[in-house]
């Protein structure tokens, strides 16, 4: 991938969202990871199709990853030689659908890169859809079964599926239908769980900037948070992540920061979970998602892509840069997860793939992503 491609593509992006750059406050380092996407994981697409743009990425552990595309791309015929596994390498961004087929949108590999199952069987639930489509999967830490959480934007819907991928357990909302009372939602975008069951929507980037709390049931239980330009205001929630003492981390794209809300009710308590805004962390350029571990938390942000740290008092640490051009390039990086040796898995939306990075030998325990928090 040329410098130039990789220019048009993000600056088709930067100009679709019109948003300022927001000011640098953070030490740039060395990548600590490398980069090893040549010895993985290759597509298993059929003949004509590559990777759609990939949006979600879960690990229950190393023997079993989660990884969510939009959909596969249809490859030009005769395909270019400048192809190199993936669709940016032909200079194509398919963030908007370009290419797009709905098939094999929910896969399973394990930490060497071997297909271990594609849940093409509910392929069906996404076929038609005239947008992004599905956007984050997650998994409860809390969840014996490891159920698989699958959120649907464009659809308005969240499903939850078997670990095995056999069996479709719960449905939230409805679907095509956009609404803001207790049993819609207007373009989801994540779930985050606490101990005892009970689980978080974020709703979302149609309008109702809210984040709904839910029983274990799926019940509807209250919901907090409103739209504005107030620091404690959404204008669009993209990721939510727990922390210690389950506290809530609310990365908001637009506004470009991470706003925390801190639980103030007594678990076991009526009222439980109640939220209070505590502060916002700023210094991102247009972040995506958000892991945090006992003591600190990592954005992937882009313009240009990256990662970046902060301590969980708020004060950004530092970032590294992802490679922008060549066999391990990035557009941007819309969801990242870690496994228990410490592997790096992203999905690129736009340059359309999954990637895995490995830690450097050198690297410094503290600069790796942590582990995601819950507690023991």
């Amino acid at each position: 991938m040329n410098k130039l491609l990789y220019r048009l593509a993000l600056s088709a992006l930067t100009a679709a969202l019109a948003l300022p750059a927001a000011a640098q406050e953070y030490e740039i380092i060395p990548s600590p990871y490398n980069y090893i996407t040549d010895s993985w994981m290759q597509s298993f697409a059929g003949e004509g199709m590559t990777w759609g743009g990939t949006s979600g990425v879960v690990v229950q552990n190393k023997g079993r990853i989660f990884f969510l595309q939009r959909g596969e791309t249809r490859l030009p015929n005769p395909v270019p030689e400048s192809y190199a596994g993936f669709p940016a390498s032909l200079g194509w961004n398919v963030l908007q659908g370009r290419g797009r087929i709905w098939q094999n949108v929910v896969y399973v590999v394990n930490s060497e890169g071997e297909l271990l199952e594609v849940w093409d069987h509910w392929d069906h639930l996404f076929k038609g859809t005239n947008g992004p489509g599905p956007h984050r999967i997650r998994m409860s830490p809390y969840d014996p079964q490891n159920r698989l959480w699958l959120v649907d934007e464009t659809n308005h819907i969240i499903y939850v599926f078997s670990n095995d991928g056999a069996r479709l357990l719960m449905t939230l909302g409805e679907k095509g239908i956009a609404g803001n009372d207790e049993f819609h939602y207007s373009l989801p975008q994540d779930v985050a769980f606490l101990p005892n069951g009970m689980f978080l929507v974020a709703d979302g980037l149609g309008g109702n900037d809210r984040v709904v709390v839910r029983n274990a049931d799926g019940s509807y239980h209250s919901e907090f948070g409103e739209g504005g330009d107030a620091d404690h205001q959404f204008a669009s929630m993209h990721s939510l992540a727990m922390g210690p003492d389950e506290t809530l981390y609310v990365l908001d794209r637009d506004k470009r920061d991470v706003k925390v809300f801190r639980q103030t009710a007594q678990e076991g308590s009526a009222a439980y979970p109640v939220y209070e805004y505590e502060n916002t962390w700023t210094g991102l350029d247009l972040p995506l998602d958000i892991t945090v571990s006992e003591d600190a938390a990592w954005v992937t942000d882009i313009r240009p892509p990256k990662i970046v740290k902060y301590n969980l008092d708020g004060t950004p640490e530092y970032s590294w840069r992802l490679p922008v051009e060549g066999e391990h390039m990035w557009i941007e990086m819309h969801s990242l997860a870690v496994d228990e040796e410490g592997n790096l898995y992203g999905t690129d939306n736009q340059a359309g793939r999954p990637q895995k990075m490995t830690p450097r030998n050198d690297a410094d325990p503290d600069i790796l992503v942590g582990q995601p928090y819950y507690r023991r």
